[in-house]
């Protein structure tokens, strides 16, 4: 007896066609929310920026002048921004792609599309606060008359790993969420704890000099630890994105994978589900 099988019932990772194929689809509903994030606020678009410089002024005065960090010749708002830039991208992915399959239900239930699409446009909103985090370091690095490091050329492939780590910890938590719902409740939690656990108010070193071995291998396992340490890096010239950082880069690239494998295999019963 022959057996067949259809390649669509084994095929783990998403199809690349069947995304691009919907790609107005993406589009509507990146701008839909855009503009509903904003709706019926004071400040409206202002909050993108209210938030982290909120953020900023908030870590200056308790790590950069109550704690005193060490962070070189490097001013701490200087030196603070390139963090808070890196995780606040990060904080909005994991939130907004958390409950994003279940909010988004009732699309679900009616017509067929990529699922991944959901969580994927949460990710292209979040850029919007990317893109005012970095005007605001330019800012800074005027202000300060600092100049940027000779790594410069880096800070490309270290904002892509920091993409790539937000989507890959977003479509987990969404595809999560469809069986498990209290992890919703979860995430904020993730997220504040994620902050000390990440060198944003201060540098890795911190750590690597004052713990154990085994401490910081778990430090690193933490794919933000090493990509935030990299993107200072290549844009403050401090750090070191070598040794125990590599650890990141392959937790973030396994985090990555494994969240298109496990999406795809909640994505055959997601309708069911939700």
């Amino acid at each position: 007896m022959r057996i067949t099988v259809d390649a669509k019932h084994w095929k783990v990772l998403p199809d690349l066609r069947e995304l691009f194929a919907h790609r107005d689809l993406f589009l509507t509903l990146a701008i839909r929310d855009l503009k509903v994030r904003y709706a019926q606020t004071v400040l409206g678009l202002a909050w993108a920026v209210v938030q982290p410089l909120a953020t900023l002024i908030i870590m200056s005065l308790i790590f950069g002048r109550a704690v005193e960090v060490e962070t070189g010749n490097v001013p701490y708002p200087l030196f603070a921004i390139v963090g808070i830039s890196a995780w606040s991208y990060f904080a909005f992915v994991l939130k907004e792609s958390g409950g994003s399959i279940i909010g988004a239900q009732e699309i679900v239930r009616k017509i067929y599309f990529p699922r991944l699409i959901i969580p994927l446009s949460k990710a292209a909103v979040g850029l919007m606060d990317l893109l005012v985090a970095l005007l605001m370091m330019v800012a800074l690095f005027v202000w300060y008359g600092v100049s940027p490091s000779a790594h410069l050329i880096f800070a490309p492939l270290y904002l892509v790993l920091i993409i790539v780590v937000a989507l890959g910890t977003g479509i987990w938590i969404s595809a999560l969420s469809i069986r498990f719902r209290d992890l919703q409740h979860v995430v904020p939690f993730m997220i504040q704890f994620g902050l000390f656990i990440t060198p944003i108010a201060y540098p890795a070193s911190k750590i690597t000099a004052s713990v154990p071995h085994w401490v910081q291998v778990l430090y690193f396992l933490n794919p933000m630890a090493g990509v935030v340490e990299g993107w200072r890096w290549s844009i403050l010239g401090l750090g070191d994105p070598g040794g125990l950082c590599i650890l990141s880069l392959v937790s973030g690239a396994f985090l990555f994978v494994t969240s298109f494998i496990y999406f795809r295999s909640m994505e055959r019963v997601v309708a069911d589900l939700v």
